[in-house]
């Protein structure tokens, strides 16, 4: 046996999330109130883990309590039913604003001339840095869980995204079932864009044209909010997503 694997099987279970606490975090998010008993209680066990493993930090003025941070954990874990606690590696710390932040962003283009700019953000996720937040928007997808938007299932999407050392819109996953995952999500991605630059009215969020891994992502939010219309748009992508991230609480 593998020292790394003794060590995995010896650390202790984290301390559960008091019923309270859990109860309440499960009546107010709308996901979470669709679960079944057995996936409700997966979830339980990852959040308590989540919270036992990560750091969160809420700034410019933002106070959370215990329920908020079992919140985050829960919105955090719901893409990880199925991929289980792995999708929790390699980062330790969430950031959380109060509402959408500002981050400087800067490129140098072939001319050598440095452009510098500012983008206003809802959410972020660095590579093998910390995922960020906003409070403000965690809230409004619970207040209209069906409109499209599901913030920390997005960023955790690229937190999947990473695992494999690579931003690429393709999570780390069997090799033949990575094959059929890059096959049809390149087919999906490039019709996609080709729509978006051409003008048309696109149902998804056309900010999923931006690049593989946020179609990857925005793709992941409709899984959780709109599974019905991925379907009808995409039906390879919301296969893949029903696999990766199991049944979408809005099927059932």
């Amino acid at each position: 046996m593998r020292l790394f694997g003794l060590f995995k099987r010896l650390r202790r279970p984290p301390p559960p999330i008091p019923d309270p606490v859990w109860n309440a975090t499960r009546e107010g998010v709308p996901w979470l109130q669709r679960l079944d008993d057995a996936r409700a209680g997966a979830l339980a066990m990852l959040s308590a883990r989540f919270l036992h493993e990560k750091t969160i930090t809420p700034v410019g003025g933002l106070t959370l309590g215990e329920a908020e941070r079992c919140r985050i954990a829960a919105l955090c874990c719901l893409p990880l039913l199925e991929f289980g606690a792995e999708g929790l590696h390699g980062w330790s710390q969430v950031i959380v604003y109060p509402d959408a932040f500002r981050v400087n962003r800067s490129h140098v283009d072939a001319a050598g001339v440095l452009h510098e700019w500012q983008d206003e953000l809802i959410g972020e996720a660095w590579e093998q840095g910390p995922l960020i937040l906003s409070w403000a928007d965690l809230s409004a997808d619970c207040d209209d869980p069906r409109a499209g938007y599901c913030v920390a299932a997005h960023e955790m999407a690229h937190k999947l995204d990473a695992l494999d050392g690579v931003l690429d819109g393709t999570p780390p996953l069997p090799r033949p079932w990575q094959r059929e995952w890059a096959r049809d999500f390149q087919a999906a991605y490039d019709a996609f864009a080709d729509a978006v630059d051409a003008g048309h009215d696109t149902a998804i969020d056309a900010y999923a044209a931006e690049s593989p891994e946020e179609f990857f992502a925005v793709a992941t939010e409709y899984h959780f909010s709109d599974p019905q219309l991925l379907r009808a748009k995409m039906p390879a992508v919301a296969d893949h997503l029903r696999r990766l991230y199991g049944v979408s609480p809005f099927e059932t």
